[in-house]
């Protein structure tokens, strides 16, 4: 029996999912094996879309509490904390390790060391309580410039288009650990990179159909410069990409993403 293209999509959308989340996904067709291990070669097209479904809880969230009393700070706490939940704080601790590693360590092999290990320095935390602070304040302030809908529209954009930069990345640099997650699991391929391009602006139009254009297009400017220089601070310290880097551009992008969305007037 012949396997459309879009259920083999949505097959790679469920693995990507599972292993950059905590949410329990069952088989969802015959080109789904949830028992499969995953191969970022090709399932890394399907990133944005599992992004965008990663986020679906915290938007949800959003749509219900935005249309209470709460005060925007309250509501966005939680929706950051949900957000974080879902992934299991992966991207998070990404963030946190590369911090530690590239500020503590004055060589290559000394910094790459200090990212596998598990324990957190002054670096990473300081890391952390800056990108969560910040990611809090800035899904406070879209709530009170754009309303719960368009908030939540956003928070689903930017989680999906924080992953397509993050699959961008992960193709462009070369691999600093021979042993890593791309040796492993395999680097997204050209024709992997190419759909995910695709994937992205299918995934992208519903924010650039509901909000303004300018803002999204800002959006969009900054995104990319956080997630480039990321990748350039990555080459001149580690000499390339690892899953922790890998981390820290979804977080950075997408925290330069909000930003860029409330830089604009509307």
């Amino acid at each position: 029996m012949t396997v459309s293209y879009l259920a083999v999509l949505f097959a790679d959308m469920a693995a990507c999912v599972r292993f950059f989340s905590r949410m329990p996904l069952h088989k969802l067709n015959a080109a789904d094996d949830p028992a499969a291990l995953p191969d970022f070669s090709q399932i890394s097209r399907a990133a944005p879309l599992a992004g965008a479904f990663v986020a679906l809880p915290a938007a949800g969230l959003l749509l219900v509490l935005g249309a209470t009393s709460l005060p925007s700070l309250v509501v966005a706490v939680m929706a950051a904390g949900v957000l974080t939940i879902v992934t299991g704080a992966l991207h998070e601790d990404g963030l946190s390790d590369v911090a530690d590693g590239f500020f503590g360590g004055a060589t290559i092999s000394r910094r790459l060391d200090i990212m596998k290990d598990s324990r957190i320095g002054a670096f990473g935390a300081i890391a952390l309580v800056f990108a969560i602070g910040l990611k809090v304040a800035l899904i406070a302030a879209l709530l009170d410039r754009f309303g719960a809908a368009d908030t939540a529209l956003l928070i689903v954009t930017v989680e999906a288009f924080s992953r397509f930069l993050m699959v961008w990345q992960w193709h462009r640099l070369p691999l600093a650990r021979p042993d890593g997650l791309g040796a492993r699991f395999g680097k997204p391929s050209d024709a992997a990179l190419r759909q995910c391009v695709l994937v992205m602006l299918v995934v992208l139009l519903p924010a650039l159909l509901a909000l303004p254009l300018q803002t999204i297009a800002v959006g969009i400017v900054i995104a990319v410069s956080a997630s480039m220089s990321v990748a350039q601070v990555a080459l001149s310290k580690i000499n390339g990409s690892t899953g922790d880097v890998l981390g820290a551009i979804q977080q950075i992008s997408g925290l330069g993403f909000l930003t860029g969305v409330l830089m604009v007037t509307v």
